[in-house]
């Protein structure tokens, strides 16, 4: 049950994008260019990254509608399930590894992140840019991850529902609302 009178029948994040539009906007300009506009790390990379830190924030909602995202990038839903256990030993490049410690580390709290951890992932080939926005898509996600969490929002267990946002947001990105009854939003 949410804490605030949320529109009903909207999971997650969609429930306070309806109810405050105006915050919704800059909320998914900035989900949108972090995750889905073109860059160095592709669109699956960094919807990993969004999921691992939604993941490790204990997010329901986001690690899923992230994870669909990535597995819908992907093609694969057991990477996504592989990265969020242990995703040293996923089948993913060293440069993700690195840019996943980060990641982790900023979940923790941002002064977690050493010049070792930043030393690390460019060894790998991890480029400034990418660094920036590894350490912003985390800290994004812990705000996004909250968000969700404390209204208390609607998450539904229907992976399904999950499939289809996932589908939407790797083929649309973040501009525009992935539930169609909150179009308005």
């Amino acid at each position: 049950m949410p804490h605030i009178a949320l529109p009903k029948g909207l999971p997650g994040i969609s429930a306070g994008f309806a109810f405050r539009p105006e915050t919704a906007k800059p909320m998914r300009e900035l989900a949108h260019i972090l995750l889905h506009e073109p860059g160095s790390l592709a669109p699956g990379e960094r919807e990993l990254i969004a999921t691992y830190v939604s993941y490790l924030n204990d997010c329901y909602f986001c690690q899923t509608s992230h994870g669909a995202a990535a597995s819908a990038h992907l093609g694969d839903e057991e990477l996504v399930k592989r990265v969020k256990a242990d995703f040293q030993h996923a089948n993913i490049s060293e440069k993700l590894k690195a840019l996943l410690v980060i990641a982790g580390k900023v979940q923790k709290g941002g002064k977690n992140v050493t010049v070792q951890d930043v030393e690390a992932a460019r060894s790998q080939g991890a480029t400034d840019l990418e660094i920036h926005d590894t350490v912003l898509i985390a800290a994004a996600f812990c705000m996004y991850n909250r968000y969700v969490d404390g209204l208390g929002t609607w998450q539904p267990r229907d992976e399904s529902l999950y499939d289809a946002m996932g589908k939407h947001l790797a083929d649309h990105g973040y501009r525009k609302p992935s539930i169609p009854s909150v179009e308005a939003a």
